[in-house]
């Protein structure tokens, strides 16, 4: 981890971006084509991603949150019209200061620091994927899910711990609050508390759906 500050091209989304997680994009408006223009001639092919806090992704003058993660581009795909790319994140990364838009979102950012995880952590990760995946696995009966229960993710448990909160049925802003984690223990506490919510709520949902198609009038 770095705490130098740097500058980097920024993409404000209406969703969370975890290290270790990919990025399908599709891109039209002409500022985020002109920042892949520029993202595209370093080596690093590199940009900030962000949670919008109010606002839409298209035309500007949104506000967003200071915490989001850099994103790799992977692949490529220019189409008529548009711009299509996978990136994966990577560091997470705390805004500094916002630079402008013009003409392109630029801002100062510095890395966060990457969280430990011992072999004594490696039980608590184990059990929150358990939790996860079964709760994928009961929503999935019901809705229709951006991830299956049966997800391959890393081997390697600190890209895991990530992709396990990634996969996750959880809102925008309950993943922003495992990404602002500043230990393992924390993630995983955090993480288990909101997919046990979230299990409670999609549970009271399908059994309120239930009750309202079994009603005879």
């Amino acid at each position: 981890m770095s705490g130098d500050v740097r500058e980097l091209a920024m993409f404000p989304l209406g969703a969370v971006l975890f290290p270790g997680m990919p990025l399908p994009l599709r891109v039209f408006e002409p500022r985020y084509v002109a920042m892949l223009a520029a993202v595209l001639e370093d080596p690093q092919r590199e940009f900030g991603v962000v949670l919008i806090e109010r606002g839409s992704e298209v035309g500007g003058g949104d506000v967003r949150f200071d915490v989001g993660t850099v994103a790799r581009i992977a692949s490529v795909d220019v189409a008529e019209g548009w711009i299509e790319l996978v990136a994966t994140g990577a560091e997470r990364l705390e805004v500094v200061r916002w630079l402008g838009d013009d003409p392109f979102p630029r801002a100062e950012v510095r890395e966060l620091p990457t969280l430990d995880l011992d072999a004594s952590a490696l039980p608590a990760l184990d059990a929150a994927e358990a939790l996860v995946r079964a709760t994928l696995t009961r929503a999935s009966e019901f809705v229709e899910l951006t991830w299956p229960p049966d997800v391959v993710l890393s081997a390697r448990p600190f890209e895991r711990i990530w992709q396990v909160a990634g996969i996750a049925p959880l809102g925008s802003l309950d993943q922003l609050t495992l990404l602002r984690s500043t230990t393992a223990a924390e993630l995983l506490t955090t993480l288990v508390e909101e997919t046990r919510a979230a299990d409670v709520r999609l549970t009271t949902v399908w059994a309120d759906d239930d009750d309202a198609d079994g009603d005879v009038s």
